[in-house]
């Protein structure tokens, strides 16, 4: 009632053409002609006054964002242009924040606050355009992950925040719009006893890269066949679908499963996965084909020799050059290179001076010698001269392995790895970390494995930084490699999910996770790069400033 009596009071007199008696008579009387004024009068204190949940945190200071961008790992932040700009935004975050309690964490910074406007250009947060009144970013492990561009819809930000690295729902892309897609199981029996059409329900996993492949077929032909059939999507990988799972006998994603009239009769199996194929088996839906067991590649004949566990060490010795290919039968790239193996087999096996022999081992069948070589893609390459391993360059063409066995290269020296290297990094290792650390005021620790390609990136810089700090004797950088096996444990212990991670240790103690350390090497998504090469020269000093918690 206070928010309306300023009108009120601001009425005109009584007019000849105005209603006129006592107030019990005319209730409405003072804001007779007036009324539109009110509610002009109202409505900001109803704008101001919009509910925005406790689980939305406001902030204001760009200290205390830093803070809360440290202490949690999954943040969503609105900045908006002003308090109603963000008015819609709120409303939908606060149902999106009672779903994520406890996996996320959505603040609101207005940018058109006077105490916030310092904070969004800190944050680099531009709302100048006259059309732009909201952004939402999202911040993982302390550092801008990425911008919010998917569909502003609750069910897509929770999706979102519950795994902000995954892909977007499968309703999000517009071609899908003729694909049923299901949420629940009481969703799923829903349509079952509904449906009148025939439905073909594909159940499958948001990561499963043969699902990704098959959709845009999959909804293509839910387009073509709209009227005539009903093509459904159920994510069932969660377990929360597990009788599902058991009652359609789900093993593997995707399975399809055709019903009629809510009875299950067949999966789709073993027949086409284009659009095309799909439509026309609609027409005239069959359980699965029987699938022809394929013919493993040892038992084709040729030149080829195929290498067990057991013969594998023997035939090696005896023969003094051999080039091996380790294989899986399900491999696409192994079948591909498959014929040029085998020709080039022919060849060599033909010449009256053998150059060498050419040998297979399928790595699925022959497990111990697939460790043993530390096998973990296909196909894989290794020379044996005289029974000893070498490495190999990139063959893939009959051309390629002809000529490289007649004259194989002498393979180059391995370079030193980074522990083998003279730095100033510390390297550690389970046995001595703990105690290592204890004796150090301020240790930066990089967890990384050696494969890891965003880890070779940061290896020269956070050398370059172990350099820059070698005559401190407060301050050490230090590394452990995660892939040993004496360090697998202490990289459990430390919670290490991703390489590289920064750990930041006070006499042993951890303290801080990561920072702005991976941005430092990296530039950012936002970031120029000539303000990234000017961050990045001042590296020492940024480390110094993270240090400066406790120096």
């Amino acid at each position: 009632m206070l928010s309306i009596l300023p009108c009120l009071l601001s009425s005109p007199a009584p007019s000849p053409h105005r209603a006129t008696g006592t107030p019990s008579e005319r209730p409405w009387g003072l804001c007779h002609n007036t009324l539109r004024g009110c509610f002009f009068m109202v409505l900001p204190t109803w704008l101001s006054s919009a509910k925005v949940s406790p689980l939305i945190e406001r902030v204001s200071d760009h200290k205390d964002l830093k803070k809360l961008l440290r202490t949690r790992n999954n943040v969503l932040v609105l900045y908006s242009k002003s308090e109603a700009a963000a008015e819609n935004h709120l409303r939908l975050l606060s149902t999106v924040a009672q779903a994520v309690k406890g996996q996320g964490t959505i603040c609101w910074v207005d940018c058109g606050d006077t105490e916030s406007r310092k904070l969004c250009k800190k944050m680099k947060v531009d709302l100048s355009l006259k059309d732009k009144k909201v952004e939402l970013f999202h911040y993982q492990d302390g550092a801008f992950h990425t911008e919010y561009n998917r569909a502003v819809t609750f069910k897509s930000m929770v999706a979102f925040l519950k795994d902000p690295k995954g892909p977007p729902l499968w309703e999000e892309d517009p071609g899908a719009k003729d694909v049923v897609h299901i949420d629940s199981e009481k969703d799923f029996r829903r349509l079952l006893k509904k449906e009148e059409k025939p439905l073909l329900m594909m159940f499958y996993a948001p990561w499963c890269s043969m699902c990704k492949r098959i959709m845009p077929h999959f909804q293509k032909a839910a387009t073509e066949l709209r009227g005539h059939s009903v093509l459904a999507g159920m994510n069932v990988y969660p377990s929360e679908f597990e009788d599902i799972k058991e009652e359609y006998n789900i093993r593997g994603y995707p399975t399809i499963c055709y019903f009629e009239k809510g009875k299950f009769l067949f999966q789709y199996d073993n027949y086409g996965s284009t659009a095309e194929d799909i439509v026309e088996w609609l027409k005239n839906p069959q359980p699965p084909q029987p699938q022809v067991p394929e013919t493993p590649w040892s038992d084709e004949g040729g030149s080829v020799y195929h290498l067990t566990d057991e013969d594998f060490d023997q035939f090696v010795k005896e023969h003094s050059s051999v080039l091996v290919m380790f294989h899986a039968p399900w491999c696409g790239h192994c079948k591909k290179m498959k014929p040029e193996f085998e020709n080039a087999a022919e060849v060599l096996h033909g010449e009256a001076d053998s150059s060498g022999v050419l040998a297979a081992v399928d790595a699925t069948v022959n497990k111990a010698l697939a460790e043993r070589f530390h096998i973990s893609e296909f196909p894989t390459l290794k020379y044996f001269k005289n029974g000893e391993k070498f490495a190999v360059p990139v063959l893939r063409t009959k051309k390629n392995f002809i000529e490289w066995m007649r004259n194989p290269e002498a393979p180059p020296p391995p370079e030193p790895t980074w522990e083998e290297q003279q730095t100033n990094v510390l390297h550690l290792v389970g046995d001595n970390f703990r105690e290592t650390l204890k004796k150090k005021k301020h240790t930066l620790v990089m967890f990384y494995a050696p494969w890891c390609p965003h880890c070779k990136k940061v290896i020269p810089h956070f050398t370059a930084t172990a350099h820059v700090f070698k005559e401190d004797r407060k301050i050490t950088c230090a590394a452990v490699d995660c892939v040993k096996d004496k360090n697998q444990d202490l990289c459990q212990q430390e919670a290490i999910k991703a390489y590289p991670t920064f750990h930041y240790y006070h006499y042993g103690k951890f303290v801080e996770k990561n920072w702005d350390l991976p941005i430092l090497f990296e530039p950012s998504e936002r970031e120029t790069m000539r303000s990234w090469r000017k961050r990045r020269k001042s590296c020492n000093f940024c480390l110094r400033e993270s240090f400066s918690i406790t120096l």
